[in-house]
Order: C-alpha cells, then sequence, then structure tokens
C-alpha cells in the first residue's frame, strides 16, 4: 500500500506516523503538506521538514499551556512529541551522522511527551524498571484515578520503537478499554541504547521478568490479570519472554516472529545479484540501509555481517511450545519484514492459541496493520477481555 511516497521505506513510515491520529499523535493534513515538501528518498529532507513541523507545533503547544488550555496543549505536545520521533527516525541509527542533532531530536521527542503526561484526563506516572545493576524507563498509565484493581498490560516495542510511542502503538487503546499500562523501554530500545549502550538481547525475559515483579508491586494492578505485547521485533520478543515468565495470563504477538536471522539474510540476499554488492544495496535500497544502519547500532555490533551473525540464536524454534497462556498470534497480509512468520510461530504454539489476520482489502495488510489501528485494537483487545474475564 503507498501512502504519499514511492519509496516504501518512506511510505510506510509516514503511513504510520499517521496512525496515531486517533490518538492525538497527528494531524492527516499536516503530514500530507510535510510529505509534499520532502523528495522521495531524502533523508536529510526527511529530518528537516519533519523537525520543522515539531517545532511549530510544539510552539502551539507551549501557547497553548501559558494560557491555561490544557486540552489544547496536551493534543499539540502529543503530536509533536511524534513528529520529533520521526524526524528523528532516518538520522540515529547512522554512527557517521550528526549525533548531537539526533540526540537534540530525541529528547525534544522525550520533553514534549512528558510535558504532556500531566495534561492526560489522568497522569501516568514515570516508573524505574530494574534492570541488571541498571534500570529502564518506563510508564504506568491508568485509564482512572480510582485504584481499583483491573487487569494491566505489559508493553513493549521492538527494535526501533521508543517508550513515547507506545502510549499511541497500543496504550491510548488499552486505556480506553479499562486496562492499565505499564510500557517500557528495553535493552537496544529508546534511550538504553544511545544514553546507556544497552545493547538488544535474544533471552528478553531478563526485561519482562523485572517488569512483571515491578507491576506486581502497583496497588492498581491484579496480578492474576496481567497480558504482555510486544510490537514488530517484538512480537518474537514477547513470546520468548512468556516461555519462561509463568506468571503471565496471556501473551500478544504484534505481530508474530519467528526467525530474526531469516528476515535478515532475505532482506540483504539481493546484494548478491547486484555488481556492487552489499554496498550498492545500501545505497540503492532505503529499507535495506535502514535495517543495516538501525541493527547495527541497536545489537551492538560493528557491521551487517556481525549483525547477520548474531541474529542465528533469535529463533523461536525449541521455544514457542514452552509456552503455556493463552497467546494471540497477529499478522498482516503484506508485512515487509516478517511475511509468513506469524503462522510458523502459531502453528508450533501448544498452549491456548488464536490467530488473526489483517488483509490488505481492509486496508490493515502493512506490517503491524499501521493505518488501521482501530481495527487492531478492537480485535486484540476484544480477544484479551475473554481471556481474561474483564468487562470495563
Amino acid at each position: 500500500m503507498k501512502f504519499l511516497f514511492d519509496d516504501t521505506s518512506f511510505s510506510f513510515e509516514t503511513l504510520r506516523a499517521t496512525s496515531y491520529a486517533y490518538a492525538a499523535g497527528a494531524e492527516v493534513g499536516e503530514v500530507i503538506v510535510t510529505a509534499d515538501h520532502i523528495p522521495d528518498g531524502d533523508e536529510r529532507a526527511w529530518s528537516t521538514e519533519w523537525a520543522a513541523l515539531a517545532t511549530r507545533v510544539e510552539q502551539t503547544g507551549r501557547t497553548a499551556l501559558a494560557a491555561g488550555h490544557r486540552v489544547s496543549a496536551r493534543e499539540a505536545l502529543l503530536r509533536a512529541s511524534n513528529y520529533y520521533r520521526v524526524a528523528d527516525f532516518y538520522l540515529r541509527e547512522d554512527p557517521a551522522g550528526d549525533h548531537e542533532h539526533s540526540l537534540g531530536l530525541a529528547r525534544s521527542s522525550q520533553r514534549t511527551f512528558a510535558d504532556a503526561v500531566p495534561l492526560l484526563d489522568t497522569p501516568a506516572r514515570y516508573v524505574d524498571v530494574p534492570y541488571e545493576g541498571t534500570t529502564l524507563p518506563g510508564l504506568f498509565f491508568t485509564p482512572d484515578d480510582s485504584g481499583r484493581r483491573r487487569p494491566t498490560l505489559l508493553f513493549h516495542g521492538g527494535i526501533d520503537s521508543t517508550l513515547e510511542e507506545l502510549y499511541f502503538a497500543g496504550a491510548a487503546g488499552a486505556l480506553r478499554r479499562g486496562y492499565n499500562v505499564l510500557a517500557w523501554d528495553g535493552p537496544g530500545q529508546g534511550s538504553n541504547v544511545r544514553e546507556k549502550e544497552l545493547y538488544f538481547r535474544p533471552d528478553w525475559e531478563a526485561t519482562v521478568t523485572p517488569a512483571v515483579d515491578l507491576a506486581l508491586t502497583l496497588p492498581e494492578v491484579d496480578g492474576d490479570r496481567l497480558a504482555l505485547m510486544g510490537m514488530s521485533l517484538g512480537g518474537y520478543l514477547a513470546p520468548r519472554a512468556a516461555a519462561f515468565e509463568p506468571r503471565l495470563a496471556a501473551c500478544v504477538a504484534y505481530d508474530g516472529v519467528w526467525d530474526l536471522h531469516a528476515s535478515l539474510t532475505n532482506l540483504f540476499a539481493q546484494a548478491a545479484d547486484l555488481p556492487g554488492g552489499l554496498d550498492q544495496l545500501l545505497a540503492e535500497s532505503t529499507i535495506s540501509r535502514w535495517a543495516a544502519r538501525c541493527g547495527v547500532w541497536s545489537f551492538g555490533v560493528s557491521n551487517v555481517d556481525e549483525l547477520v551473525e548474531a541474529s542465528k540464536v533469535w529463533t523461536l524454534d525449541g521455544v514457542a511450545e514452552q509456552i503455556t497462556c493463552p497467546t494471540l498470534v497477529l499478522d498482516a497480509e503484506e508485512d515487509q519484514f516478517f511475511k509468513g512468520q506469524a503462522k510458523q510461530l502459531f502453528d508450533a504454539l501448544t498452549c491456548e492459541k488464536e490467530f488473526i489476520f489483517f488483509s490488505s482489502a481492509e486496508g490493515a495488510g502493512q506490517h503491524c496493520s499501521e493505518g488501521t489501528l482501530l481495527l487492531l485494537a478492537q480485535r486484540t483487545f476484544d480477544w484479551l477481555d475473554q481471556v481474561l474475564g474483564h468487562d470495563a
């Protein structure tokens, strides 16, 4: 599905950013006008135009806040946070790029979101998830301030997500249905890779188990109704953790991932048919270039060969059958990163399970069903409501 750009990566990332409009994370008109000023495949122009939009919208929010217009300020600051994230998207993985500029954009995304948090109908709380001598940044959201014990969604992202983005990508939908949400960045994600040099690891239970421990200390959390959901590469990470964390009542792979090594091998295989090999592929393909840079950076390796080698252990073969909690596997028809892998995961599961397929005909065929997040939330949380016995 092409959206405003011919370049497949630009198209997808613009669709992703626009999807968050349902949670006040974007305005469609702002996106269209901004995209119109960006040449296809021009990463520098991409960053410049999105940053300009973010800055303008942030100022709108600051002005509204100073005048006492809390809702207007909140909505503008949420959009600015998303737009700053998008402006940084193609910069942060490039070791030869402008590090300070990239860091500034990332911190602007964090700052504007943090300033919106007290303006939410029910303000969220920043929390620290203990992790091997340090902590991981997290946010705990509740649908109201009643203190009622509720089912709780533990939610993390994938290879390029940020803590702030998780509000738009899943937390907002959960809150509308009466769930608490504990969201956090694990190693390799968000500020952890940039500022703490914590890199991805395949044994993701090392980050989920401390998050469960923390959740069980929060008085609003019903400890018998904890659900874990992982987005994008999180579709590997969450099932992997669920296999070794028995306190979970449900798991959602959004979308399901079976084997990262197979995905990376397939992505870079076309280099063999080019005269310039991998260098030519990375020069000509935005999506391959981004995957290489982001992967090398967030996995803490030196080059693509090392990335591909490190990914060999990233498989759920021999792990999926150890999951005992009910598990929902989501799939998108045109998934450009892990096509076909969700069904592999589903077929290997021996627990209670459900498979939901999102088709291109309903506009939901892109990776993680970007563009149809209301539909995704409806199907996902309707399933969770049944499994957890939840009636908001």
